[in-house]
């Protein structure tokens, strides 16, 4: 039976909290926000974050808030907890996207000491990797950490396959950077250098003058012309890593909630073991390039993140907001 008192239940829970904090969201946007009610958290879509141009439909947000909700999932169990989970728990209120609440006393084993400890250290990374190789039973472990999630992480083997990946992620960007629009919303979430503000893509995240990769993948040019970018050697960054395709059966706004759970799953398990991971959605915010990577290359599953992983030297400082500034308390 769990003894803790009220006192230490509140302190687990803002733990908690804290470490959703530390989830990966689109242009960390951070689109969530919680409210505790005794033992209660409850997980809420923040909508003044979404990307009302990139992710109209909101799937981006959703899976934003899915790996704050893996965090919240860990935390609790790395603290004692065996989280009770209720997803989508109210069709009446649709921003509510789940509510946790700290269950049984466990202990926790060391695989998830092992991916709560990378809550606050995991990165991402937006460039090029070193030739390193990926082991390939990192590769595997990584695979199963989706799986065990409900999705399917699909390392891309095909050099064809690659460079239909390659290209069409280049041609998405060369797309989207001529939409005005579009291009004004992603301004608004690039933090000029030396900016206060913790959130937004910072200005040091990304290289000034980053190195082409054979096949090449387009990043985002958060800068638009201006000189910002970290001036960091990038003599290693040479490889384009592995590239791989995080897909779900369905697509529904639970199957958004599930694939970014299982993205940080896959994200916090690389983590731990040197691995970083360069997000490409570019393809996935045009309905109809997604839907022909559904139908050509991910075996009729959606996909919901298309990525590279691999070895490097990046040691770029993350920006959170504060979870006072995204916590109402009961």
């Amino acid at each position: 039976m769990n003894t803790r008192t009220s006192e230490e239940i509140a302190s687990v829970i803002r733990t908690a909290v804290r470490a959703a904090t530390w989830a990966p969201s689109v242009h960390n946007t951070q689109p969530w926000s919680f409210a505790v009610d005794g033992d209660e958290i409850a997980l809420r879509a923040d909508s003044d974050r979404k990307l009302r141009v990139g992710d109209p439909i909101g799937r981006e947000l959703l899976v934003s808030c899915g790996a704050a909700l893996m965090n919240v999932r860990l935390a609790l169990r790395a603290l004692g907890y065996e989280p009770q989970v209720r997803v989508l728990p109210d069709p009446d209120r649709p921003a509510l996207l789940a509510t946790v609440r700290p269950g049984a006393a466990v202990t926790a084993d060391e695989h998830t000491r092992m991916l709560y400890a990378e809550i606050e250290r995991r990165r991402t990374h937006r460039a090029g990797f070193t030739r390193l190789p990926v082991p390939e039973c990192l590769l595997e472990a990584l695979v199963a950490e989706a799986g065990g999630e409900g999705a399917r992480l699909t390392p891309v083997r095909s050099e064809p396959a690659i460079r239909v990946f390659s290209a069409i992620t280049c041609a998405a960007q060369d797309v989207q950077a001529q939409d005005r629009p579009l291009s004004l919303e992603l301004i608004g979430w690039a933090r000029p250098p030396g900016s206060p503000r913790e959130d937004g893509v910072p200005a040091e995240s990304y290289p000034r003058e980053p190195r082409r990769t054979e096949p090449h993948f387009a990043q985002r040019d958060y800068a638009r012309g201006r000189p910002w970018g970290s001036d960091a050697d990038q003599s290693f960054s040479v490889s384009t890593g592995v590239v791989a395709v995080l897909t779900t059966k369905g697509d529904s706004r639970g199957d958004w909630l599930a694939a970014g759970q299982a993205l940080q799953r896959i994200l916090l398990r690389a983590s731990a073991y040197g691995l970083s991971a360069a997000f490409h959605t570019q393809a996935l915010e045009m309905f109809h390039l997604r839907e022909f990577l559904r139908q050509e290359l991910c075996s009729q599953e959606y996909p919901q993140m298309i990525m590279r992983l691999g070895i490097t030297f990046d040691d770029s400082q993350g920006v959170r907001r504060p979870a006072t500034e995204v916590l109402e308390e009961r």
